[in-house]
């Protein structure tokens, strides 16, 4: 079963209760901006900082173009997990004219 899910599917889960989980670096939140509300935990600290994530809640991972956020959601499914990635990431998600905020407006 695909883990991916298209920008406006994963923001239907996002507005029934999953949890935006960003694997992006601060740099490219700076310049890509970010979705409102997702926790921030970079990819190279998955592994160590999924016990901040909800076991029982959907998580939907992004990135910039898909790829990390698909190797994380993978990682986490593997481990219990309900967790899907964003398919083309924050670009697909700007593309399909879905809100992104700003660090420095």
């Amino acid at each position: 079963m695909s883990r991916e899910v298209e920008p406006r599917a994963a923001a239907a889960l996002i507005a029934e209760g999953a949890l935006a989980v960003d694997v992006r670096d601060a740099a490219e939140l700076e310049e890509d901006g970010y979705l409102e509300g997702a926790q921030h935990v970079p990819l190279v600290e998955l592994s160590a900082r999924a016990g901040e994530l909800p076991a029982g809640r959907p998580l939907v991972l992004i990135c910039r173009s898909g790829t990390r956020s698909a190797m994380a959601a993978a990682a986490l499914h593997a481990s219990g997990f309900e967790a899907y990635s964003v398919g083309g990431g924050i670009l697909a998600w700007q593309r399909d004219g879905l809100p992104v905020a700003r660090i420095n407006p």
